[in-house]
């Protein structure tokens, strides 16, 4: 594939590009992170592009919920569940997991074939679960439309993403496939290119984003209310505990909301909307007792840091990068199965100084209190200067940028661009 380099774009708007069109693109197999990165890049391309049109396509119920930016819709695919890390079900439908797959493959190639889009973006699959995209991205190009691949700062331990791809030529593919891979994080932090042995070829369009975040826009007059806090009636500590999607966080939020019915701060619990049912029902049981709020989904979670003094989640990307970038003292108890991504993550961070680890196996009420008190003395303007010089939270507008400069490359409605032949 040849791939054509362009300076950075220079100003905040880009009328001569603002006409493009883009898919942005994610699976959504667990957790609600996919969506919310893309959500953030999409509404930095509706800033830089006004005129853009912005299709998300994606499995997460929740996306219709959030607050999508001008010129954005949202194509529904049916919902998937991750069992492991290769096996993938349907999440409500009574069909087998290859209809389910065949059925999003075939609604991802006929959103291609009819919106014609000049530029995709794919997170982390190269070609979606199970190559449910491959077909959609072998039309891209064979309408003249660009590719780019958006992968999380850290995907699993370097030894078993190398395997991996390895066994399935992915690199070689995603190489020949993609006009930019787009790296959310520092190289500085966790070198992506180096640890996961990129080829030659995808080095050289690698490009370095900075974390993303969503932008923080609490509504005049507020503080808190449309993210599920109310203002504060008394002194005591306020400490928010996060699962993410929920659909694996139970033990973390038992933990938390036994450990609250004697503590000294005020609790708030978010279960996420994947919670099962009956996990549910005890968490609420437990929020009572405890005199704790227990939220199911709060649409605009990292509106609610501003107003905490303490947060406790997993290590998931997007929730790690909005504490970080806001200076929340954080206690990170990460997932350790089936992928280590979350552990390597919070360890990262956690020897950067700017948060502290409680891993799940050793995860115990004791063990969760000592560490909440002792964060709760650390301050969000020393946690804020330990990022200042290491991270950057603009990697939104910054993977914005490079689509709308990938969007000059695209020869949608002329000549196919020259590529090397799909394999």
């Amino acid at each position: 594939m040849m791939l054509l380099e362009r300076k950075p774009l220079e100003q905040e708007r880009c009328p001569e590009l603002s006409s493009g069109r883009f898919l942005l693109y994610s699976h959504d197999g667990l957790g609600l992170g996919h969506t919310r990165r893309h959500l953030a890049i999409a509404r930095a391309i509706a800033e830089l592009a006004p005129t853009a049109s912005i299709l998300l396509a994606l499995g997460a119920d929740e996306a219709t919920r959030l607050d999508l930016p001008p010129g954005t819709e949202v194509l529904k695919l049916p919902g998937l569940q991750k069992r492991s890390n290769d096996e993938y079900a349907s999440r409500r439908l009574r069909i087998s997991g290859s209809e389910i797959l065949g059925l999003r493959s075939a609604l991802l190639h006929a959103a291609v074939k009819a919106y014609r889009p000049n530029v995709v973006l794919v997170d982390k699959h190269p070609f979606g679960v199970k190559g449910e995209f491959r077909a959609g991205l072998e039309e891209l190009r064979a309408l003249g439309g660009v590719a780019a691949l958006g992968l999380r700062d850290i995907l699993d331990e370097p030894d078993t993403v190398v395997k991996e791809w390895s066994a399935y030529r992915l690199w070689e593919r995603v190489s020949k496939f993609y006009d930019r891979a787009l790296i959310y994080g520092e190289a500085s932090v966790f070198d992506s290119v180096v640890e996961y042995k990129f080829p030659e070829a995808l080095s050289r369009r690698t490009r370095f984003c900075g974390y993303v975040v969503n932008p923080d826009e609490p509504e005049p007059g507020t503080e808190g209310g449309s993210c599920g806090v109310s203002p504060r009636k008394n002194a005591r500590p306020r400490i928010v505990a996060t699962a993410g999607g929920g659909e694996d966080g139970f033990k973390l939020l038992e933990t938390f909301l036994r450990v609250a019915a004697s503590a000294s701060w005020e609790a708030i619990a978010v279960s996420g909307p994947m919670m099962p049912g009956p996990e549910l029902k005890t968490l609420e049981e437990l929020a009572a007792q405890a005199k704790a709020t227990l939220h199911r989904f709060v649409p605009n979670l990292p509106q609610m840091f501003r107003t905490v003094d303490a947060l406790v989640c997993m290590g998931g990307y997007n929730t790690l990068a909005e504490a970080a970038s806001r200076g929340v003292p954080t206690v990170c108890v990460p997932r350790t199965h089936p992928r280590r991504e979350q552990l390597i993550r919070a360890r990262t961070f956690e020897r950067l100084g700017l948060l502290s680890v409680v891993e799940p196996e050793h995860l115990t009420g004791l063990r969760l209190e000592r560490a909440i008190n002792a964060i709760l003395a650390t301050t969000r303007e020393r946690l804020l200067e330990r990022t200042q010089g290491t991270l950057r939270f603009d990697g939104a507008r910054q993977a914005a940028r490079h689509l709308l400069e990938l969007r000059s490359l695209s020869q949608l409605g002329g000549p196919a661009a020259e590529r090397a032949p799909a394999l």
